[in-house]
């Protein structure tokens, strides 16, 4: 009987470059990455990780020429590598010439210059793998692209938007959001506006409500205690908070522009998915203005603004908001 010889896998390079800021995307193709080149039980043996800190360059070329152990090759990891090559560069121009046979070498850095010595080596010796940030307007589309390769689950464009403009604007958070959401549904398909409302929205938007609630009833004192108490409670709420503030001031602008068009309320709760608290929703409505409703949500985009350039916090952001509606 004839042998056959198992060809090698001409697809795995000796080195891997992951670039990338954002770290849960670069988690996730570092594990894709990995499951292709080990099974779960070759890890144990095969494996050899370590972050950058704490990284001695020559452990590292030890780990990458020792051979494999019932495994086609030893894969060296090393996250936050950024300092660590800079730190040995020349050690790293000379095993780029000649990497070892057996060993895979993955560098996991957030920036990676396409200038360097380096750099342009890397294409003879390996493989580059740069992970671009997920723009605000993609976050949808890749909510429902997740949804669907993951778990076979539909999500359409309305009810992904309304999961990013909750969840924030963090792909990790997005996709951890996702998999609450396809435990719930269960057996079902599709993955609705209405199931994004009652699992995520839900206590996000009754924090909101009851901050404005204090505010309006003149209990500044109490508005400002939900507010840092939600905070507390929900330990998201430093990503998710404005987004909930702006969804609820987007909806009163909607049902004020609604009203003014001659809509009656059971219309307008129907139209914009006012199921509960209708009453003191519409009672917080009439004591805004159209313009004031639209000044909070410029202010509330100046504020994603500072929190994101690191100018502000959060809770500080929040609590600036409440003392100028109080105001």
């Amino acid at each position: 009987m004839a042998v056959k010889v198992k060809k090698p896998d001409t697809s795995v390079c000796p080195i891997y470059v992951i670039s990338g800021k954002d770290n849960y995307l670069v988690s996730t193709e570092c594990e894709s990455l990995l499951n292709k080149l080990l099974t779960p039980d070759q890890r144990t043996m095969c494996l050899y990780q370590t972050d950058g800190k704490d990284a001695n360059i020559t452990d590292v070329l030890d780990e990458l020429r020792t051979l494999p152990f019932l495994a086609k090759s030893r894969v060296v990891l090393i996250k936050e590598a950024d300092k660590f090559i800079s730190e040995n560069r020349p050690a790293f121009e000379k095993y780029f010439e000649s990497p070892s046979p057996s060993g895979v070498l993955i560098l996991v850095v957030s920036t990676w210059l396409k200038t360097t010595r380096l750099a342009k080596m890397l294409p003879k010796a390996g493989t580059l793998l740069a992970i671009d940030e997920i723009k605000s307007a993609q976050l949808p589309q890749y909510a429902v692209s997740y949804a669907r390769t993951k778990f076979q689950k539909n999500i359409n464009r309305s009810a992904a938007g309304l999961l990013v403009e909750l969840a924030g604007d963090d792909p990790g958070r997005i996709a951890s959001e996702i998999d609450k959401l396809a435990i719930y549904v269960g057996d079902a398909n599709k993955i609705t506006t209405d199931d994004v409302e009652k699992l995520i929205g839900h206590n996000r938007m009754f924090n909101v409500f009851a901050v404005i609630e204090a505010v309006t009833a003149g209990s500044i004192g109490v508005a400002l205690g939900r507010l840092r108490n939600m905070f507390i409670t929900d330990k998201d709420a430093r990503f998710t908070a404005v987004g909930a503030f702006a969804f609820h001031f987007r909806r009163m602008l909607n049902a004020k522009v609604l009203l003014e068009k001659g809509m009656d309320n059971y219309q307008i709760s129907g139209k914009l998915r006012i199921w509960g608290n209708k009453e003191a929703f519409f009672a917080q409505l009439r004591r805004f203005s159209l313009e004031r409703i639209a000044g909070f949500l410029s202010e509330l985009a100046r504020m994603d603004y500072a929190i994101k350039t690191g100018q502000k916090t959060p809770e500080s952001a929040l609590e600036i908001l409440v003392m100028k509606m109080a105001s």
